[in-house]
């Protein structure tokens, strides 16, 4: 997935903070190039949204106003003891201010608004045979009938979510480059390959597959020159008082200080993941979302890339926010909403399964992320981290979120530009499967594994 870098604050659709931390923090692997908006542009929509919310409402960019009162249907539906484990080993361990979740007692209360001083009252279950029932759309695998050895899938609703987007937008998202004379590296075109091949085996073993999406368009109907006059408004709050219309070219030093840059992210990186997102809730309701990524080191410049040794792989779930992100009161209630869900419950077993199944397949070791600033290592795989994803948060099902193979590794360029094909072929003197098919067979071999033990 990453080949840039960002300073803002929404992270995989999100940025960064700094090329040090943002590089490994973006989905992994070292990241060089697009981003800039740091965490003023946030607070920046409240006050350009000011005429559809309350003027002491903090929501994040592009985000919408949480709807508080949908947390009373998860009243007495968790223990004190587990939700404080949520809080404090998966989802804020980064830390946060002590006024935004305190857990008292039977009852936790969480911050609405803080110029208010309004709070919401989670009343806790007194033990697990009191807990009542989560309300939730989606269904865990073990509850799911038990269909056979040869349909482990059989019932399960599973939406693909091929990253970016690929075609005439990859060198937008700069999710592109090209060596000489050799077919580009898209991306998004990459995943949809895999995704296509993944639905076949899924569907194969049972499962009910959809797409999040199915061709190059962006699911979002909005366009970068819809948030050009967000984007001026952006750059002037961030210090840029005449802030330039357009980039001059890629090699432009001050890019990220133009209109037309912020216009774009403000399209792909937000637009189009919050559109997925209500997609996926509104009219998918899948039990499981895999997002599908390639993962990169720096290329430099993508018309003379840098290729590197370097072959790793992760997967991500939905957790560790940071601080500054739980100040947001969207962010804050998606993360309570998701935890009281006990996605997680599902999402790391699963991801660790898969995780340990892609491994045995490609015999790539594990990335490592270089700081604990935004990423808390769990399970017990070795390959699965928590994050602050903007799709792996909207999403309102489980979601594991695959970063395998490293774009720009000799041996991977060397793969993808083989193609894909049937058997195998002699790649850098080595016979190797398509990359294609070892990505869509190790992941649906995982998933299978997976659900032919939840399902005993």
């Amino acid at each position: 997935m990453n080949p840039y870098i960002v300073k803002s604050d929404l992270r995989f659709n999100d940025l960064s903070v700094d090329r040090a931390t943002a590089a490994k923090r973006f989905g992994g692997g070292v990241i060089a190039g697009r981003r800039w908006l740091i965490r003023a542009l946030s607070f920046l929509s409240t006050a350009i949204f000011a005429t559809t919310l309350e003027a002491t409402d903090n929501i994040s960019v592009l985000g919408n106003k949480p709807r508080w009162n949908v947390l009373e249907h998860y009243q007495q539906t968790i223990t004190r003891d587990e939700f404080a484990h949520l809080v404090n080993d998966v989802y804020g361990t980064q830390g946060f201010a002590p006024d935004l979740i305190e857990i008292k007692g039977d009852a936790a209360r969480i911050l609405i608004n803080r110029d208010a001083q309004k709070f919401f009252t989670l009343r806790f279950a007194g033990s697990k045979e009191e807990q009542k029932n989560v309300p939730r759309l989606w269904r865990p695998a073990k509850s799911l009938p038990s269909a056979g050895p040869d349909k482990p899938l059989a019932g399960l609703r599973i939406a693909l979510d091929p990253g970016h987007l690929g075609g005439s937008w990859a060198k937008m998202e700069e999710r592109w480059f090209q060596v000489g004379d050799s077919k580009p590296i898209q991306e998004g075109d990459l995943t949809l390959r895999v995704s296509r091949l993944l639905a076949t085996r899924l569907r194969d073993l049972g499962g009910k597959v959809s797409f999040v999406r199915s061709t190059h368009e962006p699911a979002t109907g909005k366009r970068p020159d819809d948030f050009r006059e967000l984007a001026r408004k952006i750059l002037i709050r961030n210090g840029v008082p005449q802030p330039r219309a357009a980039v001059l070219d890629q090699t432009d030093p001050e890019k990220e200080s133009t209109i037309r840059w912020q216009s774009e992210i403000l399209f792909y990186r937000y637009s189009e993941i919050r559109r997925r997102a209500a997609q996926v809730n509104f009219r998918l309701h899948p039990d499981l979302v895999l997002c599908l990524h390639f993962n990169a080191e720096g290329w430099g410049d993508p018309n003379s890339p840098n290729l590197t040794d370097t072959n790793h792989l992760h997967m991500l779930v939905n957790g560790s926010y940071l601080a500054e992100e739980l100040e947001f009161d969207d962010e804050r209630f998606e993360m309570i909403r998701r935890l009281l869900s006990r996605a997680y419950d599902e999402e790391l077993p699963l991801a660790d399964t898969i995780a340990l199944a892609m491994a045995r397949e490609t015999a790539l070791p594990p990335y490592a992320y270089p700081t604990t600033h935004s990423t808390t290592k769990v399970g017990t795989s070795g390959y699965v981290y928590a994050r602050n994803l903007l799709a792996t948060r909207l999403y309102r099902c489980p979601v594991v979120y695959c970063e395998p193979y490293v774009m720009n590794s000799k041996d991977v360029f060397a793969r993808i530009q083989a193609g894909d094909y049937e058997g195998s072929r002699n790649i850098n003197g080595v016979d190797r499967k398509s990359i294609f098919r070892e990505y869509a067979d190790s992941l649906a071999e995982g998933l299978a594994d997976y659900c032919s033990r939840a399902c005993k």
